[in-house]
């Protein structure tokens, strides 16, 4: 039994020992191995590799993909013309030597970040102060990132890192010039929709002038027409009138006598006080009326 547990404790402590001198590096990482707080080899390749036990040696490793930076706030630059505009932007890096990375950042990518963006910044800053607005926002953009890349190229060395990209992401006026080109605008529009519905008043007004124009002629001609026809219809009526009393002249007087009646008692509330024996009544007694005579020549003086 002491020997079987020897034999075990024996491999036991041969798996600790190559636990600890074994090391697989990913293809997406960079191993850094440590000898007594030196950096002693930097292995890129990826697979399984060998050293040497703690405290003797130590890896750490590092990501070698590409990394994004965006910037930690938006500060306002001014350009050529005195505007400030405010630039979001990102840079896109990745680690090219290592040893210098540790060297001047350590293993943590915040100590990276932290320096780097002062120093991007100051690239931005030097680029747009020498465009106008017009150039930041439309013609000269994509110049204003490849001028700030071939900067950052250079200072990026000092770093340990290689940059990949820069990009723009957005650029905008600051929030009180933004609020009065917004005010601007707004009140541009309504200038616009002002006029256009004055426009509109004054062609609705013309429009209803003209119908009302319109009406009046229409009225006008019917009201001309109505009278024609109306004065056709009199003419007749009175020729009727005329054929149909002359054909009988009692009872036209005795007609004439009935409208008179008629019109005058037409309200229950009218009063005449007549003597019964006048000629107004003469209808109502059953007097006949004498015929009219026929009319003669007239006498010559």
């Amino acid at each position: 039994m002491n020997r079987i547990g020897l034999i075990v404790a024996g491999a036991l402590i041969a798996l600790m020992l190559a636990a600890s001198t074994l090391f697989i590096v990913d293809q997406r990482q960079v191993g850094v191995v440590y000898a007594l707080g030196e950096i002693k080899e930097v292995i890129a390749e990826p697979g399984l590799h060998l050293k040497m036990p703690p405290p003797f040696q130590n890896v750490v490793f590092l990501d070698k993909r590409v990394q994004t930076l965006d910037s930690p706030e938006s500060r306002p630059i001014f350009t050529a013309e005195k505007k400030s505009l405010v630039i979001d932007w990102l840079v896109k890096w990745r680690i090219a030597e290592p040893r210098q990375f540790i060297r001047n950042n350590g293993v943590d990518f915040r100590n990276l970040e932290s320096r780097l963006s002062p120093v991007v910044q100051a690239a931005f800053n030097e680029e747009i102060t020498k465009r106008d607005v017009r150039g930041v926002l439309a013609g000269e953009r994509e110049k204003v990132m490849q001028d700030v890349r071939s900067r950052l190229s250079e200072e990026a060395k000092a770093f340990g890192i290689e940059i990949v990209d820069v990009r723009i992401k957005r650029v905008d006026f600051v929030a009180d010039i933004t609020d009065s080109v917004y005010r601007r605008m707004e009140s541009e529009r309504k200038q616009v929709a002002n006029e256009l519905r004055s426009q509109g008043a004054a062609e609705g007004e013309k429009i209803r002038a003209d119908a009302d124009r319109q009406r009046e002629v229409i009225i006008a001609e019917a009201y001309r027409d109505a009278q024609k026809i109306k004065g056709e219809g009199d003419a007749k009526s009175s020729a009727l009138y005329a054929e149909a009393f002359g054909r009988d002249p009692q009872f036209a007087q005795f007609y004439r006598s009935l409208e008179a009646y008629r019109s005058t008692f037409r309200s229950k509330s009218d009063v005449m006080v007549l003597d019964p024996s006048s000629e107004f009544f003469r209808a109502m007694r059953g007097g006949a009326q004498p015929a009219a005579p026929a009319p003669g020549p007239a006498p010559r003086k």
